[in-house]
């Protein structure tokens, strides 16, 4: 699987991440903007650097440019795409299969909820992607889901409509099943949930569903 990572300026648990990246070894990593104050205080050198770099101190870009066989890409600072959006574009036109930002989340939420919307693009381009902390796995599905419980990033595990409804869904072992149910927006019922079987399945018919596994104390590490 061609893995790809991307570095944004979001809030960034250092030793989580580090952990995160050197779990894999064949990847790329991109650094979007002040991604590269993360990369630049442990040392990590990516293969691409972007965007329009109104974010990050001039100290670590200099440090960056200073450094061999980084590609660059400048983006115009008057533009419609954050530079996470243009990121995640890059990587899936270099045949990304499957894309964790890091730095995704934080104390902006305009960010964070900006974030969670790009998750889209992976579901229209056939591309996983998820967004990634110390405390939260974030994804998005279509067509439903398999979550094993010895995989599972987290106790808790809820299920957000991203559509006005999700018809037909279906939960099997989890902690609160359900069998055909229409779960409909501006409600908080798919919060918290758990998984208790080896194998905890969610399937649906039509719509779209944030799945967020989540824990209280912060992970330091993560099996991919």
């Amino acid at each position: 699987m061609k893995r790809f990572f991307i570095i944004s300026g979001g809030k960034i648990e250092d030793a989580f991440a580090k952990a995160v990246l050197n779990g894999v070894a064949e990847k790329t990593v991109i650094a979007a903007d002040s991604g590269m104050e993360f990369l630049r205080r442990n040392e990590i050198i990516p293969q691409i650097i972007i965007g329009d770099f109104d974010s990050v101190s001039n100290g670590t870009l200099e440090w960056f440019q200073k450094k061999d066989d980084i590609i660059w890409h400048k983006l115009n600072p008057v533009k419609d795409d954050t530079d996470t959006e243009s990121a995640i574009h890059l990587a899936i036109s270099m045949g990304a299969e499957l894309i964790t930002v890091l730095g995704g989340t934080g104390s902006r939420l305009d960010h964070v909820l900006g974030n969670i919307e790009l998750l889209g693009i992976g579901l229209e381009a056939g591309v996983k992607i998820e967004l990634l902390d110390a405390n939260n796995r974030i994804r998005m599905t279509d067509c439903g889901m398999i979550l094993k419980k010895e995989e599972q990033f987290g106790k808790y595990v809820s299920l957000i409509p991203y559509t006005a409804k999700v018809e037909h869904l279906c939960l099997t072992g989890f902690k609160y099943p359900l069998d055909d149910y229409c779960l409909k927006g501006f409600c908080s019922l798919g919060v918290s949930n758990e998984i208790t079987e080896k194998q905890a399945e969610i399937t649906f018919e039509k719509g779209i569903l944030i799945v967020i596994e989540s824990r209280d104390d912060a992970a330091m590490t993560y099996e991919i």
